[in-house]
Protein backbone atom coordinates (compact mmCIF):
# COMPACT_ATOMS: atom_id res chain seq x y z
CA UNK A 1 0.00 0.00 0.00
CA UNK A 2 1.73 3.25 -1.06
CA UNK A 3 2.17 5.88 1.61
CA UNK A 4 0.07 9.02 1.23
CA UNK A 5 1.63 11.95 -0.59
CA UNK A 6 3.10 14.61 1.69
CA UNK A 7 1.17 17.80 2.16
CA UNK A 8 2.14 20.42 -0.45
CA UNK A 9 3.79 23.64 0.76
CA UNK A 10 1.51 26.55 1.55
CA UNK A 11 0.66 29.02 -1.17
CA UNK A 12 2.89 32.09 -0.93
CA UNK A 13 1.94 35.51 -2.21
CA UNK A 14 4.91 35.54 -4.60
CA UNK A 15 3.74 32.25 -6.10
CA UNK A 16 0.18 33.53 -6.47
CA UNK A 17 1.39 36.68 -8.22
CA UNK A 18 3.66 34.74 -10.60
CA UNK A 19 0.92 32.28 -11.57
CA UNK A 20 -1.68 34.99 -12.04
CA UNK A 21 0.75 37.03 -14.17
CA UNK A 22 1.27 34.00 -16.44
CA UNK A 23 -2.43 33.49 -17.08
CA UNK A 24 -2.98 37.24 -17.52
CA UNK A 25 -0.38 37.41 -20.29
CA UNK A 26 -1.69 34.26 -22.01
CA UNK A 27 -5.25 35.62 -21.99
CA UNK A 28 -4.20 39.08 -23.17
CA UNK A 29 -3.08 37.75 -26.55
CA UNK A 30 -6.62 36.62 -27.35
CA UNK A 31 -7.84 40.22 -27.55
CA UNK A 32 -4.76 42.32 -28.33
CA UNK A 33 -4.54 41.35 -31.98
CA UNK A 34 -8.05 42.64 -32.73
CA UNK A 35 -7.00 46.28 -32.37
CA UNK A 36 -4.07 45.75 -34.77
CA UNK A 37 -6.13 44.49 -37.71
CA UNK A 38 -6.08 47.85 -39.58
CA UNK A 39 -2.30 48.10 -39.23
CA UNK A 40 -1.78 44.48 -40.26
CA UNK A 41 -4.03 44.89 -43.30
CA UNK A 42 -1.88 47.75 -44.64
CA UNK A 43 1.47 46.24 -43.64
CA UNK A 44 4.24 45.03 -45.95
CA UNK A 45 3.03 41.45 -45.49
CA UNK A 46 -0.03 42.28 -47.66
CA UNK A 47 -2.24 39.64 -45.99
CA UNK A 48 -5.52 38.67 -47.62
CA UNK A 49 -8.81 38.90 -45.75
CA UNK A 50 -8.66 35.15 -45.03
CA UNK A 51 -5.08 35.43 -43.76
CA UNK A 52 -6.12 38.25 -41.42
CA UNK A 53 -8.89 36.03 -40.06
CA UNK A 54 -6.44 33.20 -39.46
CA UNK A 55 -3.96 35.55 -37.79
CA UNK A 56 -6.67 36.42 -35.29
CA UNK A 57 -8.17 32.95 -34.95
CA UNK A 58 -5.14 30.61 -35.00
CA UNK A 59 -4.27 31.46 -31.39
CA UNK A 60 -7.81 30.89 -30.11
CA UNK A 61 -8.40 27.67 -32.05
CA UNK A 62 -5.14 26.02 -30.94
CA UNK A 63 -5.47 27.39 -27.40
CA UNK A 64 -9.02 26.13 -26.85
CA UNK A 65 -8.54 22.81 -28.63
CA UNK A 66 -5.50 21.73 -26.59
CA UNK A 67 -6.65 22.80 -23.11
CA UNK A 68 -8.05 19.46 -21.94
CA UNK A 69 -5.12 17.27 -23.10
CA UNK A 70 -2.63 19.93 -21.92
CA UNK A 71 -4.20 19.87 -18.44
CA UNK A 72 -4.04 16.07 -18.35
CA UNK A 73 -0.41 16.20 -19.51
CA UNK A 74 0.48 18.47 -16.61
CA UNK A 75 -1.27 16.16 -14.13
CA UNK A 76 0.78 13.19 -15.29
CA UNK A 77 4.22 14.64 -15.99
CA UNK A 78 4.33 17.66 -13.69
CA UNK A 79 2.41 20.91 -13.60
CA UNK A 80 5.40 23.19 -13.06
CA UNK A 81 7.19 21.56 -15.99
CA UNK A 82 4.10 21.99 -18.14
CA UNK A 83 3.90 25.66 -17.17
CA UNK A 84 7.56 26.32 -18.00
CA UNK A 85 7.22 24.47 -21.30
CA UNK A 86 4.13 26.52 -22.09
CA UNK A 87 5.97 29.78 -21.43
CA UNK A 88 8.82 28.64 -23.70
CA UNK A 89 6.37 27.82 -26.51
CA UNK A 90 4.51 31.09 -25.95
CA UNK A 91 7.75 33.07 -26.29
CA UNK A 92 8.93 31.07 -29.30
CA UNK A 93 5.62 31.65 -31.08
CA UNK A 94 5.78 35.38 -30.32
CA UNK A 95 9.32 35.57 -31.70
CA UNK A 96 8.21 33.75 -34.86
CA UNK A 97 5.35 36.21 -35.35
CA UNK A 98 7.55 39.24 -34.67
CA UNK A 99 10.09 38.16 -37.30
CA UNK A 100 7.53 36.86 -39.82
CA UNK A 101 8.36 37.61 -43.45
CA UNK A 102 4.94 36.54 -44.67
CA UNK A 103 1.40 35.82 -43.45
CA UNK A 104 1.99 32.04 -43.22
CA UNK A 105 4.82 32.48 -40.72
CA UNK A 106 2.81 35.02 -38.74
CA UNK A 107 -0.09 32.57 -38.47
CA UNK A 108 2.28 29.73 -37.53
CA UNK A 109 3.72 31.83 -34.72
CA UNK A 110 0.23 32.59 -33.42
CA UNK A 111 -0.55 28.86 -33.37
CA UNK A 112 2.66 28.03 -31.48
CA UNK A 113 1.85 30.72 -28.89
CA UNK A 114 -1.67 29.29 -28.59
CA UNK A 115 -0.21 25.85 -27.82
CA UNK A 116 1.91 27.47 -25.13
CA UNK A 117 -1.13 29.21 -23.65
CA UNK A 118 -2.94 25.85 -23.55
CA UNK A 119 -0.20 24.50 -21.28
CA UNK A 120 0.03 27.68 -19.18
CA UNK A 121 -3.62 28.17 -18.24
CA UNK A 122 -4.61 24.79 -16.71
CA UNK A 123 -1.20 24.41 -15.09
CA UNK A 124 -1.51 27.70 -13.20
CA UNK A 125 -4.96 26.86 -11.87
CA UNK A 126 -4.14 23.28 -10.91
CA UNK A 127 -0.98 24.43 -9.06
CA UNK A 128 -3.09 26.94 -7.15
CA UNK A 129 -5.59 24.21 -6.29
CA UNK A 130 -2.80 22.00 -4.91
CA UNK A 131 -1.06 24.73 -2.91
CA UNK A 132 -4.06 26.61 -1.51
CA UNK A 133 -5.67 24.82 1.42
CA UNK A 134 -9.45 24.32 1.44
CA UNK A 135 -9.92 27.47 3.48
CA UNK A 136 -8.00 29.61 0.96
CA UNK A 137 -9.17 28.15 -2.34
CA UNK A 138 -12.03 30.57 -2.82
CA UNK A 139 -9.66 33.55 -2.49
CA UNK A 140 -7.11 31.89 -4.82
CA UNK A 141 -9.84 31.27 -7.41
CA UNK A 142 -10.93 34.90 -7.11
CA UNK A 143 -7.37 36.09 -7.82
CA UNK A 144 -6.97 33.71 -10.76
CA UNK A 145 -10.33 34.76 -12.22
CA UNK A 146 -9.39 38.41 -11.82
CA UNK A 147 -6.19 37.69 -13.75
CA UNK A 148 -8.25 36.20 -16.60
CA UNK A 149 -10.39 39.34 -16.70
CA UNK A 150 -7.39 41.63 -16.46
CA UNK A 151 -5.86 39.71 -19.36
CA UNK A 152 -8.76 40.76 -21.56
CA UNK A 153 -8.39 44.36 -20.41
CA UNK A 154 -4.60 44.30 -20.86
CA UNK A 155 -5.04 42.90 -24.37
CA UNK A 156 -7.41 45.69 -25.34
CA UNK A 157 -5.25 48.39 -23.75
CA UNK A 158 -1.94 46.99 -25.05
CA UNK A 159 -3.29 46.42 -28.54
CA UNK A 160 -4.67 49.94 -28.63
CA UNK A 161 -1.41 51.54 -27.48
CA UNK A 162 0.70 49.48 -29.89
CA UNK A 163 -1.73 50.16 -32.74
CA UNK A 164 -1.47 53.91 -32.21
CA UNK A 165 2.19 54.41 -31.29
CA UNK A 166 4.21 51.36 -32.41
CA UNK A 167 4.45 48.72 -35.13
CA UNK A 168 2.39 45.53 -34.87
CA UNK A 169 5.69 43.62 -34.62
CA UNK A 170 6.37 45.36 -31.32
CA UNK A 171 3.44 43.57 -29.66
CA UNK A 172 4.95 40.16 -30.39
CA UNK A 173 8.53 41.28 -29.72
CA UNK A 174 7.56 42.49 -26.24
CA UNK A 175 6.11 39.06 -25.41
CA UNK A 176 9.49 37.33 -25.80
CA UNK A 177 11.36 38.92 -22.85
CA UNK A 178 8.10 38.98 -20.88
CA UNK A 179 7.74 35.19 -21.28
CA UNK A 180 11.37 34.74 -20.19
CA UNK A 181 10.81 36.94 -17.13
CA UNK A 182 7.70 34.99 -16.17
CA UNK A 183 9.55 31.68 -16.58
CA UNK A 184 12.26 32.95 -14.21
CA UNK A 185 9.62 34.06 -11.69
CA UNK A 186 7.92 30.64 -11.85
CA UNK A 187 11.23 28.80 -11.49
CA UNK A 188 12.11 30.81 -8.37
CA UNK A 189 8.73 31.09 -6.62
CA UNK A 190 6.71 28.00 -7.56
CA UNK A 191 7.29 24.61 -5.93
CA UNK A 192 6.69 21.35 -7.72
CA UNK A 193 3.44 19.58 -6.86
CA UNK A 194 2.78 15.86 -6.74
CA UNK A 195 2.13 14.14 -10.05
CA UNK A 196 -0.53 11.60 -10.97
CA UNK A 197 1.48 8.78 -12.59
CA UNK A 198 -1.59 6.52 -12.61
CA UNK A 199 -3.24 8.84 -15.14
CA UNK A 200 -2.15 7.06 -18.30
CA UNK A 201 -1.79 8.86 -21.64
CA UNK A 202 -4.60 8.40 -24.12
CA UNK A 203 -3.10 9.26 -27.55
CA UNK A 204 -6.15 8.20 -29.56
CA UNK A 205 -8.57 10.04 -27.27
CA UNK A 206 -6.37 13.13 -27.34
CA UNK A 207 -6.23 13.10 -31.15
CA UNK A 208 -10.00 12.60 -31.52
CA UNK A 209 -10.92 15.30 -28.98
CA UNK A 210 -8.41 17.83 -30.32
CA UNK A 211 -9.39 17.29 -33.96
CA UNK A 212 -13.10 17.45 -33.08
CA UNK A 213 -12.70 20.72 -31.17
CA UNK A 214 -10.60 22.23 -33.96
CA UNK A 215 -13.34 21.43 -36.48
CA UNK A 216 -16.15 22.78 -34.27
CA UNK A 217 -14.24 25.94 -33.36
CA UNK A 218 -13.37 26.54 -37.01
CA UNK A 219 -17.06 26.34 -37.85
CA UNK A 220 -18.05 28.67 -35.02
CA UNK A 221 -15.36 31.28 -35.66
CA UNK A 222 -15.47 31.28 -39.45
CA UNK A 223 -19.26 30.86 -39.78
CA UNK A 224 -20.04 34.59 -39.93
CA UNK A 225 -17.35 35.15 -42.59
CA UNK A 226 -18.19 32.27 -44.93
CA UNK A 227 -21.90 31.93 -44.15
CA UNK A 228 -23.44 29.34 -41.84
CA UNK A 229 -24.81 27.37 -44.80
CA UNK A 230 -21.60 27.33 -46.82
CA UNK A 231 -20.16 23.88 -47.65
CA UNK A 232 -16.91 24.37 -45.71
CA UNK A 233 -18.75 25.36 -42.52
CA UNK A 234 -21.25 22.50 -42.79
CA UNK A 235 -18.38 20.06 -43.41
CA UNK A 236 -16.51 21.47 -40.40
CA UNK A 237 -19.49 20.99 -38.08
CA UNK A 238 -20.21 17.51 -39.47
CA UNK A 239 -16.58 16.46 -39.07
CA UNK A 240 -16.47 17.92 -35.56
CA UNK A 241 -19.63 16.05 -34.56
CA UNK A 242 -18.32 12.74 -35.93
CA UNK A 243 -14.92 13.15 -34.28
CA UNK A 244 -16.41 14.08 -30.91
CA UNK A 245 -18.85 11.16 -31.14
CA UNK A 246 -15.89 8.88 -31.88
CA UNK A 247 -14.09 10.34 -28.86
CA UNK A 248 -17.07 9.60 -26.60
CA UNK A 249 -17.34 6.03 -27.92
CA UNK A 250 -13.61 5.48 -27.42
CA UNK A 251 -13.66 7.00 -23.90
CA UNK A 252 -16.56 4.80 -22.80
CA UNK A 253 -14.66 1.68 -23.90
CA UNK A 254 -11.22 2.71 -22.65
CA UNK A 255 -9.94 1.68 -19.20
CA UNK A 256 -7.86 4.89 -19.01
CA UNK A 257 -9.70 7.61 -20.98
CA UNK A 258 -8.45 11.17 -21.29
CA UNK A 259 -11.86 12.34 -20.05
CA UNK A 260 -14.66 9.99 -19.08
CA UNK A 261 -17.90 11.46 -20.51
CA UNK A 262 -19.80 10.02 -17.55
CA UNK A 263 -18.49 12.82 -15.34
CA UNK A 264 -21.17 14.98 -16.97
CA UNK A 265 -23.80 12.85 -15.27
CA UNK A 266 -23.19 15.17 -12.29
CA UNK A 267 -25.73 18.02 -12.67
CA UNK A 268 -23.47 20.58 -11.01
CA UNK A 269 -20.58 19.87 -13.37
CA UNK A 270 -22.90 20.38 -16.33
CA UNK A 271 -24.28 23.55 -14.77
CA UNK A 272 -20.91 25.10 -13.89
CA UNK A 273 -19.47 24.27 -17.31
CA UNK A 274 -22.47 25.89 -18.99
CA UNK A 275 -22.15 28.85 -16.61
CA UNK A 276 -18.51 29.48 -17.56
CA UNK A 277 -19.37 29.31 -21.25
CA UNK A 278 -22.32 31.66 -20.70
CA UNK A 279 -20.30 34.30 -18.86
CA UNK A 280 -17.61 34.44 -21.53
CA UNK A 281 -20.24 34.31 -24.26
CA UNK A 282 -21.60 37.62 -22.98
CA UNK A 283 -18.22 39.13 -22.14
CA UNK A 284 -16.66 38.52 -25.57
CA UNK A 285 -19.77 39.70 -27.34
CA UNK A 286 -19.16 42.98 -25.53
CA UNK A 287 -15.46 42.96 -26.45
CA UNK A 288 -16.42 42.42 -30.10
CA UNK A 289 -18.66 45.49 -30.31
CA UNK A 290 -16.76 47.69 -27.85
CA UNK A 291 -13.88 48.77 -30.09
CA UNK A 292 -16.19 49.22 -33.08
CA UNK A 293 -18.59 51.34 -31.05
CA UNK A 294 -15.95 53.51 -29.42
CA UNK A 295 -13.83 53.96 -32.56
CA UNK A 296 -16.41 53.84 -35.33
CA UNK A 297 -19.36 55.51 -33.60
CA UNK A 298 -17.80 57.66 -30.87
CA UNK A 299 -14.65 58.49 -32.86
CA UNK A 300 -12.12 57.43 -30.20
CA UNK A 301 -8.49 56.76 -31.12
CA UNK A 302 -7.10 53.21 -30.50
CA UNK A 303 -5.29 54.08 -27.27
CA UNK A 304 -8.32 55.89 -25.85
CA UNK A 305 -10.47 52.91 -26.85
CA UNK A 306 -8.22 50.62 -24.82
CA UNK A 307 -8.47 52.87 -21.77
CA UNK A 308 -12.23 53.32 -22.11
CA UNK A 309 -12.95 49.69 -21.26
CA UNK A 310 -11.07 49.92 -17.94
CA UNK A 311 -14.34 50.15 -15.91
CA UNK A 312 -14.67 46.42 -16.54
CA UNK A 313 -11.76 45.93 -14.12
CA UNK A 314 -13.58 47.48 -11.16
CA UNK A 315 -16.22 44.83 -10.59
CA UNK A 316 -13.79 42.02 -11.40
CA UNK A 317 -11.46 43.32 -8.68
CA UNK A 318 -14.04 44.13 -5.99
CA UNK A 319 -16.78 41.51 -6.33
CA UNK A 320 -14.67 38.32 -5.94
CA UNK A 321 -13.71 39.43 -2.43
CA UNK A 322 -17.38 39.77 -1.55
CA UNK A 323 -18.30 36.54 -3.32
CA UNK A 324 -15.68 34.67 -1.27
CA UNK A 325 -17.75 35.50 1.84
CA UNK A 326 -20.85 33.93 0.30
CA UNK A 327 -19.37 30.57 -0.66
CA UNK A 328 -22.14 28.79 1.24
CA UNK A 329 -24.64 30.14 -1.30
CA UNK A 330 -23.07 29.24 -4.68
CA UNK A 331 -26.40 29.07 -6.48
CA UNK A 332 -27.26 32.64 -5.49
CA UNK A 333 -23.77 33.93 -6.30
CA UNK A 334 -23.64 32.22 -9.70
CA UNK A 335 -27.20 33.03 -10.73
CA UNK A 336 -26.97 36.63 -9.57
CA UNK A 337 -23.65 37.20 -11.31
CA UNK A 338 -24.73 35.75 -14.65
CA UNK A 339 -28.01 37.69 -14.48
CA UNK A 340 -26.04 40.92 -14.00
CA UNK A 341 -24.03 40.15 -17.14
CA UNK A 342 -27.26 39.71 -19.11
CA UNK A 343 -28.86 42.84 -17.67
CA UNK A 344 -25.69 44.86 -18.32
CA UNK A 345 -25.71 43.76 -21.96
CA UNK A 346 -29.35 44.78 -22.25
CA UNK A 347 -28.41 48.21 -20.92
CA UNK A 348 -25.43 48.48 -23.28
CA UNK A 349 -27.75 47.69 -26.20
CA UNK A 350 -29.46 51.07 -25.69
CA UNK A 351 -26.38 53.24 -26.35
CA UNK A 352 -25.81 55.21 -29.55
CA UNK A 353 -23.60 58.00 -30.85
CA UNK A 354 -25.19 60.53 -28.51
CA UNK A 355 -24.86 58.46 -25.33
CA UNK A 356 -22.39 60.02 -22.85
CA UNK A 357 -19.41 57.80 -22.11
CA UNK A 358 -20.32 57.87 -18.39
CA UNK A 359 -23.62 56.13 -19.14
CA UNK A 360 -21.88 53.48 -21.22
CA UNK A 361 -19.31 53.00 -18.44
CA UNK A 362 -22.13 52.32 -15.96
CA UNK A 363 -23.27 49.34 -18.03
CA UNK A 364 -19.66 48.14 -18.20
CA UNK A 365 -19.60 48.25 -14.39
CA UNK A 366 -22.76 46.12 -14.18
CA UNK A 367 -21.25 43.50 -16.51
CA UNK A 368 -17.99 43.66 -14.56
CA UNK A 369 -19.78 43.11 -11.24
CA UNK A 370 -21.58 40.08 -12.64
CA UNK A 371 -18.35 38.61 -13.96
CA UNK A 372 -16.51 39.15 -10.69
CA UNK A 373 -19.37 37.64 -8.71
CA UNK A 374 -19.97 34.47 -10.71
CA UNK A 375 -16.68 33.39 -12.30
CA UNK A 376 -14.70 32.34 -9.17
CA UNK A 377 -17.55 30.13 -7.94
CA UNK A 378 -18.03 28.61 -11.38
CA UNK A 379 -14.30 27.96 -11.78
CA UNK A 380 -14.10 26.31 -8.39
CA UNK A 381 -17.19 24.26 -9.14
CA UNK A 382 -15.70 22.76 -12.31
CA UNK A 383 -12.25 22.06 -10.87
CA UNK A 384 -13.53 20.45 -7.66
CA UNK A 385 -15.92 18.22 -9.59
CA UNK A 386 -12.96 15.99 -10.52
CA UNK A 387 -10.57 14.18 -8.17
CA UNK A 388 -7.69 16.24 -6.79
CA UNK A 389 -5.09 14.41 -8.87
CA UNK A 390 -6.96 15.55 -12.00
CA UNK A 391 -6.98 19.25 -11.17
CA UNK A 392 -5.19 20.04 -14.43
CA UNK A 393 -7.78 18.18 -16.45
CA UNK A 394 -10.57 19.98 -14.56
CA UNK A 395 -9.03 23.39 -15.11
CA UNK A 396 -8.52 22.56 -18.79
CA UNK A 397 -12.17 21.58 -19.06
CA UNK A 398 -13.30 24.83 -17.42
CA UNK A 399 -11.06 26.98 -19.59
CA UNK A 400 -12.24 25.13 -22.71
CA UNK A 401 -15.79 26.08 -21.76
CA UNK A 402 -14.69 29.72 -21.44
CA UNK A 403 -12.97 29.80 -24.82
CA UNK A 404 -15.79 28.03 -26.64
CA UNK A 405 -18.25 30.45 -25.03
CA UNK A 406 -16.07 33.37 -26.11
CA UNK A 407 -15.92 32.09 -29.69
CA UNK A 408 -19.69 31.65 -29.76
CA UNK A 409 -20.19 35.16 -28.37
CA UNK A 410 -18.15 36.68 -31.18
CA UNK A 411 -19.81 34.48 -33.81
CA UNK A 412 -23.38 35.18 -32.72
CA UNK A 413 -22.72 38.91 -32.40
CA UNK A 414 -20.98 39.08 -35.76
CA UNK A 415 -23.82 37.23 -37.45
CA UNK A 416 -26.45 39.47 -35.86
CA UNK A 417 -24.53 42.59 -36.90
CA UNK A 418 -24.22 41.29 -40.45
CA UNK A 419 -27.98 41.13 -40.84
CA UNK A 420 -28.30 44.93 -40.46
CA UNK A 421 -27.24 47.87 -42.61
CA UNK A 422 -24.25 49.22 -40.75
CA UNK A 423 -22.84 48.78 -37.27
CA UNK A 424 -24.88 51.58 -35.68
CA UNK A 425 -28.16 49.92 -36.68
CA UNK A 426 -27.02 46.43 -35.71
CA UNK A 427 -25.27 46.91 -32.36
CA UNK A 428 -28.43 47.27 -30.27
CA UNK A 429 -30.29 44.25 -31.72
CA UNK A 430 -27.12 42.13 -31.59
CA UNK A 431 -26.49 42.85 -27.91
CA UNK A 432 -30.15 42.24 -27.09
CA UNK A 433 -29.98 38.80 -28.70
CA UNK A 434 -26.83 37.99 -26.72
CA UNK A 435 -28.36 39.33 -23.49
CA UNK A 436 -31.50 37.22 -23.86
CA UNK A 437 -29.42 34.12 -24.57
CA UNK A 438 -27.32 34.84 -21.46
CA UNK A 439 -30.44 35.21 -19.30
CA UNK A 440 -31.98 32.02 -20.70
CA UNK A 441 -28.76 30.10 -20.07
CA UNK A 442 -28.60 31.59 -16.56
CA UNK A 443 -31.99 30.07 -15.77
CA UNK A 444 -30.70 26.68 -16.98
CA UNK A 445 -27.53 27.00 -14.89
CA UNK A 446 -29.48 27.88 -11.73
CA UNK A 447 -31.93 25.02 -12.29
CA UNK A 448 -29.13 22.56 -12.94
CA UNK A 449 -27.01 23.65 -9.99
CA UNK A 450 -29.68 22.59 -7.51
CA UNK A 451 -31.48 24.32 -4.71
CA UNK A 452 -30.80 25.08 -1.12
CA UNK A 453 -27.79 26.21 0.82
CA UNK A 454 -24.56 24.33 0.12
CA UNK A 455 -23.18 22.63 3.22
CA UNK A 456 -19.78 22.14 1.68
CA UNK A 457 -17.17 24.83 2.07
CA UNK A 458 -15.69 26.19 -1.11
CA UNK A 459 -12.66 24.28 -2.16
CA UNK A 460 -13.58 21.06 -0.39
CA UNK A 461 -16.59 20.07 -2.45
CA UNK A 462 -16.26 16.87 -4.39
CA UNK A 463 -18.51 15.26 -6.96
CA UNK A 464 -17.97 11.51 -7.27
CA UNK A 465 -16.43 10.80 -10.62
CA UNK A 466 -15.57 7.67 -12.54
CA UNK A 467 -12.43 9.35 -13.84
CA UNK A 468 -9.03 8.05 -12.78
Amino acid sequence: MPSPAPNPPALKRSTLLALCACVLVAQSMVAAINLLIPQLSSSSLHPSHTEILWTVDAYVIVFASLLVPAGALGDRYGRKGALLTGLALFGAGAATSALASGPALLITGRGISGAGAALITPATLSILMRLAGPEHRAQAMASWTLAIGLGGMAGNLGGGLVGQFLSWRALFALMVPLAALLALAVAVTTPRTDRAPDNHPDPLGTALLTAGLVAVLFGIIEGPAYGWGSPRILVAFAAGALLLAAFVAHALRSRTPLLDPRVFAAPRLRATTLGLATGFFGLFALFYVNSQYLQGVKGYEPARTGVAIVPLIVGMAVMPKLAARWTSYPRLVIGGGLALIGLGLLGASTVDAGTPYAAYACWLLVISAGTGLSMPALTLGVVTSLPADRAGLGSGLGTSAREIGAALGVAVTGTALGSHDGFSQGMGPALRIVALLVLAATAAVVAGYGSGRSRVAAGSARVKSPVG
